[in-house]
């Protein structure tokens, strides 16, 4: 794990990259700030987490780290060791977590819970969707620090690369650290909540027939498995949704529960 700090004082902000090693995304983005080393008005944590996957070309050493939240200092595997090292390294500040996916090239945020944190920092992001994780995933990041976690568009993608540096600047400034640069914006965020997976069947070939954060009625076709319909079982919104994203699952279905 690589921590560097940008201003002066103990950082109350992090940026973090790299959860994954094959999303590296926030390893660029994190690179320019700490190339550019803006005079922030708040001090800034910038971490860059599986640093071994990294610079081994895989996603985890031994097993997924936003799957062992909290960790565990004394575990035999390389991740639940370095989730606890992670977790203390972040207690204490806001977190921008920035990921990349292969369902979606629009960036859009994941969160623990609606409150503060995202009512505050999500609407100044250049982002698709909110999405509460509810409880979903219960031993990853976002169940156990204050984190807002970015999907920054199609993992490998430069506009993924590209996104993930102007979400960077859209944090630091949503939360007082830089000053705001961005164009002041009219749209309704869509607020979802994660409801439940869609399971995917084995099979030879899988297609996709609904888009992201886009309302699916009951009994629409969400997807074929070699030709084989799948369909909703009441109306939803996906998210996550792609071919090749998972092994046992297309994706996810969410209610639509605000507007921002």
């Amino acid at each position: 794990m690589r921590v560097e700090h940008i201003g002066k004082g103990e950082p109350e902000l992090a940026i973090l990259g790299a959860v994954h090693g094959d999303e590296l995304c926030g390893v660029h983005a994190i690179s320019t700030l700490l190339d550019e080393n803006p005079d922030v008005q708040r001090p800034v944590k910038c971490i860059i987490a599986n640093e071994l996957a990294v610079e081994q070309h895989v996603r985890y050493i031994d097993t997924d780290l936003n799957r062992v939240f909290p960790g565990d200092l004394t575990a035999d595997t390389y991740e639940p060791r370095l989730a606890h090292r992670l977790q203390e390294e972040l207690e204490g500040c806001t977190t921008l977590s920035m990921h990349s996916t292969q369902s979606d090239g629009r960036p859009f945020a994941i969160v623990d819970e609606l409150g503060p944190l995202a009512e505050t920092i999500c609407p100044q992001l250049s982002i698709a969707a909110v999405v509460e994780a509810a409880d979903e995933f219960p031993h990853a990041l976002v169940h156990h620090v204050d984190v807002v976690e970015v999907e920054c568009g199609l993992q490998g993608d430069q506009q993924a690369a590209a996104n993930a540096e102007q979400l960077v600047w859209e944090f630091l400034a949503a939360t007082g650290a830089l000053p705001d640069r961005s164009e002041p914006s009219e749209r309704a965020l869509p607020v979802l909540q994660l409801k439940r997976l869609i399971p995917k069947p084995d099979g030879g070939s899988y297609e996709v027939h609904v888009e992201n954060f886009e309302r699916v009625e009951k009994g629409a076709v969400v997807a074929t498995v070699d030709g084989e319909e799948i369909t909703a079982e009441e109306s939803c919104y996906p998210v996550l949704v792609s071919e090749h994203g998972y092994d046992q699952r297309f994706g996810y279905t969410a209610e639509l529960i605000d507007r921002w």
